[in-house]
């Protein structure tokens, strides 16, 4: 079996880019220094950003599939894209491996990374390769949304109900790999309910909401018998597995009744749940939670 060792850097990188999806706004792709892309062709369009990283022996094992591998470094970002109501748009992506990993594995890995980037429109259109002590992926990635349409996560207000998508905990036993991320939710979601502040839920519930209350300097009230649990999980994994990919939002109080009937039309197989509500930060509400994923303890 051959390793990267083996067949050297270029023609990695040639096997990795070869035939590789790219729409119009890619100018040039893969193969020189730097990508050049068109900029945001429509007015009042805001330019996002994000890059985020998964490492073998923290986000994934050496058993893991290498194309569900892909798939979740791919994943991950655009999931933050859904929490900003963005359009992801373009992707540059790092490999980091040891020489003796096999080509094959690496190809793998590949093809889940565009498999999940061309389900959601998102152009490979280049990176960098290096070697290391241990498989490592990084995705950065552009994308776009309007002016007046992209969420924060410090814009709720006292009051606003907290609302979360699907179903939370269970992340071990496989959910981390095949998660969808909730772009087309988001859209759907910013654009018929009064959403004031958004985040996905990559660390848990119990150390997420706490980020997006002290974002906007409030604390909440959590309905813990309302959270939608995964089956054969407990509270205590709903709140603090972590890597659920699921949306947290804050909308107004004032949100009727009849849209939860129409999310339902729009979704029917993802839950919208209310799980609480956001409170000012005094004597009687807290913004703290026990739990949680910290990357350095």
């Amino acid at each position: 079996m051959k390793t990267l060792a083996d067949i050297g850097e270029d023609e990695l990188i040639h096997r990795l880019v070869a035939g590789l999806k790219l729409d119009r706004s890619v100018i040039i792709g893969p193969g020189d220094d730097c990508a050049v892309v068109k900029a945001p062709a429509k007015a009042g369009e805001r330019l996002l950003l994000k890059t985020d990283t998964v490492v073998e022996g923290v986000h994934f094992t050496t058993e893991t599939p290498p194309k569900l591998i892909g798939r979740k470094a791919m994943a991950r970002v655009i999931s933050d894209f859904a929490a900003m109501a963005g359009t992801p748009c373009h992707a540059l992506v790092t490999l980091i491996a040891p020489p003796q990993t096999p080509v094959k594995r690496v190809l793998a890995v590949y093809a889940g990374l565009r498999e999940m980037a061309e389900a959601h429109g998102v152009n490979i259109v280049g990176g960098e390769t290096s070697r290391g002590e241990q498989l490592i992926l990084t995705v950065s990635l552009t994308g776009t949304v309007g002016e007046k349409s992209w969420i924060a996560r410090s814009t709720a207000k006292a009051g606003d109900l907290l609302l979360v998508t699907g179903q939370l905990g269970g992340s071990i036993k496989g959910k981390h790999l095949r998660f969808e991320p909730r772009v087309a939710e988001a859209r759907w979601l910013t654009e018929n309910l009064p959403v004031r502040a958004m985040m996905d839920l990559s660390d848990g519930l119990a150390k997420d909401l706490p980020r997006l209350a002290d974002a906007s300097g409030l604390g909440f009230e959590l309905w813990a018998p309302d959270i939608p649990i995964t089956p054969g999980c407990t509270l205590e994994q709903a709140l603090g597995d972590g890597e659920d990919y699921e949306l947290l939002l804050a909308v107004s109080p004032k949100m009727k009744a009849s849209m939860m009937h129409q999310w339902h039309c729009f979704s029917p197989k993802v839950p919208l749940t209310v799980i609480g509500q956001l409170l000012p930060l005094d004597g009687k509400s807290t913004n703290k939670l026990k739990g949680g994923w910290e990357h350095f303890r």
